[in-house]
């Protein structure tokens, strides 16, 4: 019995918005604000496009 935790299309969708949230968070600290803001920032991008990827992976 070799389940997998994850589908493909799971893991594909949350690490798209995994590294979305990561470049948002980095350019945000680019941008010169703090670091709790940035790391929000990250978070915030990570939330919205794990509905948007999920529309868009079909």
């Amino acid at each position: 019995m070799n389940r997998t935790l994850l589908t493909t299309r799971s893991a594909l969708i949350l690490l798209l918005a995994v590294l979305c949230g990561i470049g948002a968070g980095i350019l945000t600290t680019f941008a010169g604000v703090g670091p709790a803001e940035a790391v929000l920032s990250g978070v915030t991008a990570f939330g919205f496009t794990v509905p948007f990827f999920n529309t868009l992976v079909d």
